[in-house]
């Protein structure tokens, strides 16, 4: 599938959204997390090669990790001359070689990744491809289903092997392989199915997306934190399906669209323009208490993702890479 689909755009951007949002610790905080990051792997699998060659491979390497490791060094640079000489890099007085080598681990918390702790996905997306990748090079089904669920209790068992963290959030994409190959098994049905069904599906996973959502504790993908693993995949799935009928059968919010064609910019710099945000707050108004309230968070969040517009539309003239794009017209899906 290499066409770019609207509604599949303006979910993608709709979840680049709550990540900004996420980041600003709203109250809504947990029904966030219980999905968002599920949400991104199943929409991955999509768009998963049907025919597989190793040149897959490669190209996925050029959108995901050439443009994760240009921006986690320009971001390190930043913290290291600029950023670690204040908040949470002052206080805990962090490690610049440790830092330095959290670009590469992409794991490890404040202690490894204070620069850009977000940038921990891009990694483990690209894990996650790789590993659905061979599950895809067995010819039979159930033979790519018994590996896929191995794979999956891996994953899950692996945090409880061991407290330290794993490069790439190896454990994580093994976990992530349950909405990737949903989302690459069910692709056509949910692409094609009808308006009415549509409606139906709506309703279905929006239920029992929020009675699982009630029943789990606060979900952290990048800390391996699933609570109970069976809800967290219940409602990992019926949150990302309820949020992809929702924008098929409304698919009215283009700007959605262009956030969803814009998400490695955004998902890299979005907390330094909070940073930008703060600062203008101290110097202008002279607040140093950033005690928002719940609707100067969803404000603030919203001025991120504005005050990032021209910034990408910079990046995609002139530096499409940092998009992951090759050139300035290639179709990424």
């Amino acid at each position: 599938m290499n066409k770019r689909i609207e509604w599949i755009d303006q979910v993608k951007g709709f979840g680049i959204f709550l990540v900004v949002y996420g980041h600003n610790f709203p109250i809504t905080e947990k029904y966030i997390y219980s999905y968002h990051m599920p949400l991104f792997f199943l929409l991955a699998g999509i768009f998963h090669p049907s025919k597989q060659n190793y040149s897959h491979i490669i190209k996925r390497a050029k959108y995901l990790l050439l443009p994760y490791f240009l921006w986690a060094i320009m971001l390190y640079l930043f913290w290291f001359f600029i950023g670690r000489f204040y908040g949470d890099s002052k206080l805990y007085d962090l490690s610049p070689i440790n830092n330095f080598i959290g670009v590469f681990y992409a794991q490890g918390g404040k202690e490894y990744m204070n620069w850009g702790i977000q940038m921990w996905f891009i990694p483990s997306i690209f894990l996650t491809f790789c590993f659905f990748y061979i599950i895809r090079f067995l010819k039979l089904l159930y033979l790519q289903l018994i590996l896929l669920f191995s794979f999956i209790l891996i994953g899950f068992l692996l945090p409880y092997l061991s407290e330290k963290s794993f490069v790439w959030s190896l454990d994580v994409s093994l976990v992530a392989l349950i909405f990737y190959s949903l989302g690459f098994y069910s692709k056509n049905t949910l692409i094609n199915l009808n308006k009415v069904k549509s409606w139906f599906a709506l309703i279905i996973f929006g239920v029992l997306h929020i009675s699982c959502y009630s029943f789990n504790g606060k979900v952290d993908m990048y800390n391996s934190i699933y609570r109970n693993e069976f809800i967290f995949i219940l409602n990992g799935i019926s949150g990302t399906l309820f949020y992809l009928f929702l924008f098929k059968n409304i698919p009215i919010f283009s700007f959605f669209s262009f956030l969803g064609k814009s998400t490695i910019p955004i998902l890299a710099l979005h907390l330094r323009v909070l940073t930008l945000i703060k600062a203008v707050l101290l110097v202008i108004f002279g607040i140093t208490l950033f005690n928002f309230s719940e609707l100067q968070k969803l404000v603030i969040s919203i001025f991120q993702i504005l005050m990032l517009v021209p910034i990408i539309f910079i990046i995609n003239k002139y530096v499409p890479i940092l998009n992951g794009k090759i050139t300035s017209k290639t179709n990424n899906c």
